[in-house]
């Protein structure tokens, strides 16, 4: 089996296990971060293979809808991939990918796992957490939590933990500032670094037009 024909069986795979899932972590988040993905790779001595299966795979099964299961992705990564042709090393790099990608681990200190296709597929998957789509994606999110979009009587927390983080349920425009607005600077790749710049900078203008129309300025 080829290449190809091996990501396109993870694409089916994916396609047909995301359905019906909440809108910010769909078939079409993953689709973005895979494209995002395949760019950031073109500039990035990588192995394609694994970059290509762990975008597709990384969110396969997300702790947040799993009762807060990490273990639930990394192990449905592994059981697909046993089902497909590819070497156990290219299997295990997927699978550690896929267990260490979110931005709640890189709170926590001492992962023990790092590398070039991890760089590149974690900037893929924050980048689609940034600009227009980010905005968009956390909105959803918090709709789907039953969050308010903002209350200025509950900070934002700017020192949080990994176990913090997982428990925070505060406003979605706190959620800009507790992780979106942190990932310009925690990028790996200069293709993710430069694109997130651009990002960035659309979301400051949208906080700033935000609070202007809340505060009743023209």
């Amino acid at each position: 089996m080829t290449d190809s024909e091996l990501v396109e069986r993870t694409v089916a795979f994916v396609r047909d296990t995301l359905k019906g899932a909440e809108g910010g972590h769909d078939w079409f988040h993953t689709q973005r971060v895979f494209r995002n993905t395949l760019q950031i790779a073109r500039e990035e001595p990588v192995d394609l293979l694994v970059v290509s299966l762990a975008a597709l795979l990384h969110d396969i099964a997300d702790a947040k809808f799993h009762n807060g299961d990490e273990t639930a992705g990394p192990k449905k990564a592994d059981a697909f991939l046993k089902t497909l042709p590819v070497a156990d090393s290219v299997r295990k790099h997927v699978v550690q990918i896929v267990r260490h990608i979110s931005f709640k681990n890189s709170l926590e200190k001492g992962q023990g796992f790092e590398s070039a296709e991890l760089h590149v597929v974690r900037d893929a998957d924050r980048l689609d957490a940034l600009g227009a789509i980010g905005i968009a994606r956390a909105f959803n999110y918090g709709g789907f939590k039953n969050r308010p979009l903002y209350d200025p009587d509950i900070p934002p927390r700017t020192d949080l933990t990994k176990e913090a983080y997982k428990k925070s349920d505060g406003p979605t425009l706190n959620h800009f500032y507790e992780k979106l607005l942190l990932l310009k600077d925690r990028m790996h790749t200069a293709t993710g670094k430069e694109l997130a710049e651009q990002r960035h900078a659309f979301l400051l203008q949208y906080l700033e037009q935000f609070y202007d129309e809340w505060n009743g300025r023209r």
